[in-house]
């Protein structure tokens, strides 16, 4: 299976909301329609930030069970929670009691900006903090929770993070990281810098890129030529390949397959997506 790609959608993030993209979904059943539609264009997984009803975040865990439900009645695509952001790391790891099959792990601290020149100001601008202490806190949680953490990684540094978990007992191979490209104060969002995340990565390991904005495409590109996988979505990215706004997750997926095809490799499914990454079986299924 070393041709197979494993695509994954984000599905609606904390932040953005429905006046600047209508198709973000908020609500649980919204949520889990969006994740069906991104099933049915070829997603393995779905990444999900947990919405109130009016589109405020959440760490609900009542919210997180909701959505699961919703969502297995649909399909059976695999499940990745999120579990960065603000607030305190209690709130933040209660949900993983409703048992997804993957949990986000940002990996290190950074300054987190979007700088918009043409305006000379900053759309936002603050430090994204995730110290050691809360990193091996939220990988504990994530292992007795029976899940495989995500290992998110901003900058180049934040990849060999990896090794203190490793030391401790708290990841079990093949390591799943995902490398995000594009915000300011991280790492650019160049093929170049790609390669270089990817050759950092130990043998065996399955990683992707997650290409923030209209970065999305090109990186996906360079990421199939790399051997990596890739992830779309409206968290990160509105706009399909064209220019048009996606009028769903689904359209972004379907984009995603048509750009694996033209690589020559080819979509994994959701059982295939299951013996990458858990090869020797386990996890909550």
């Amino acid at each position: 299976m070393s041709d197979k790609v494993i695509i994954s959608c984000a599905l609606t993030g904390a932040v953005t909301g429905k006046q600047m993209c209508p198709a973000i979904p908020y609500t649980p059943v919204e949520i889990a329609e969006e994740a069906k539609r991104a099933y049915d264009a070829g997603a393995a997984i779905v990444h999900v930030h947990a919405r109130t009803d009016q589109g405020l975040p959440t760490w609900e865990p009542a919210t997180f069970a909701r959505i699961r439900d919703e969502i297995g009645k649909r399909c059976p695509v695999l499940i990745n929670w999120s579990t960065g952001g603000a607030g305190p790391m209690k709130d933040r790891v209660e949900h993983l009691a409703t048992k997804p099959h993957i949990a986000a792990l940002n990996m290190g601290s950074m300054n987190y900006a979007k700088w918009r020149a043409q305006k000379q100001s900053f759309a936002f601008n603050f430090v994204f903090q995730n110290s050691f202490d809360d990193i091996i806190g939220f990988a504990r949680a994530i292992r007795d929770a029976g899940a495989k953490p995500e290992m998110e990684c901003f900058d180049t540094g934040h990849v060999y993070s990896h090794t203190v978990l490793e030391d401790l007992g708290l990841l079990d191979k093949p390591y799943h990281f995902s490398f995000i490209m594009g915000v300011l104060g991280g790492i650019p969002a160049t093929a170049r810098h790609l390669a270089f995340q990817a050759s950092n990565v130990p043998a065996g390991s399955r990683w992707k890129v997650i290409g923030i904005s209209r970065e999305q495409w090109p990186l996906c590109m360079a990421a199939l030529a790399l051997g990596g996988d890739i992830r779309v979505g409206l968290e990160d990215n509105f706009y399909l390949p064209d220019g048009e706004m996606a009028g769903s997750n689904g359209a972004l997926v379907d984009a995603a397959v048509a750009m694996v095809k033209l690589s020559g490799r080819s979509v994994a499914t959701v059982a295939e997506a299951r013996a990458l990454l858990w090869p020797d079986g386990g996890g909550n299924f």
